[in-house]
């Protein structure tokens, strides 16, 4: 049996991205909206939900990994109290697009199957808001669904970038509860 597995982009997905800046402090952290109504719903649909996030503030001084613990730590609990869940966060604080571990790599995907050994890629969702996501989600062989608010995104290429594109979170999750291809 193929457990169904959803990689999560944070910034810009989940919350709200700061244009120009990091998410530095809790105060800062603005669900997008309806992402935890989305949640929620995601948590009844996939058998495991991964946030795999990069977050270069950290190892450029902009703001300490404690911050980044405690922005999860918070989110993770209003994702609770709305009754969805996030099964585990990865991410990457390295300043270095080579680093393994920074998307568009997949060291955070194979950190995951490491933990998770049942996860299959290939019955694997990524959803995110950067071309270094849907690339992530390409070498691993993962269905790719871009969210962007922008209508005249320029793509290179559309149809191998993403699979699907919806406006936020809660528009993927409206589309897959009247569909079976995801």
């Amino acid at each position: 049996m193929k457990h169904r597995t959803l990689f999560l982009d944070r910034d810009g997905v989940i919350n709200q991205k700061l244009e120009g800046d990091y998410v530095k402090a809790w105060n800062e952290f603005k669900f997008c909206v309806k992402a935890l109504e989305a949640i929620t719903e995601l948590s009844n649909t996939y058998d495991k939900i991964f946030i795999v996030t990069n977050q270069r503030g950290v190892g450029k001084g902009v703001m300490s990994e404690a911050d980044l613990i405690e922005i999860h730590s918070n989110m993770v609990s209003e994702i609770i109290n709305a009754s969805g869940r996030i099964d585990k966060i990865y991410y990457c604080t390295d300043v270095h697009d080579i680093s393994p571990n920074r998307k568009p790599n997949i060291g955070m995907a194979l950190q995951a199957k490491h933990d998770f050994p049942e996860i299959e890629f290939s019955s694997s969702v990524m959803v995110g808001d950067s071309i270094s996501d849907m690339e992530f989600a390409k070498k691993l062989g993962m269905k790719k669904v871009f969210i962007s608010q922008k209508n005249d995104i320029e793509i290179e290429d559309q149809e191998t970038n993403f699979d699907l594109k919806f406006d936020s979170l809660f528009s993927f999750v409206n589309y897959i509860k009247y569909q079976t291809l995801i």
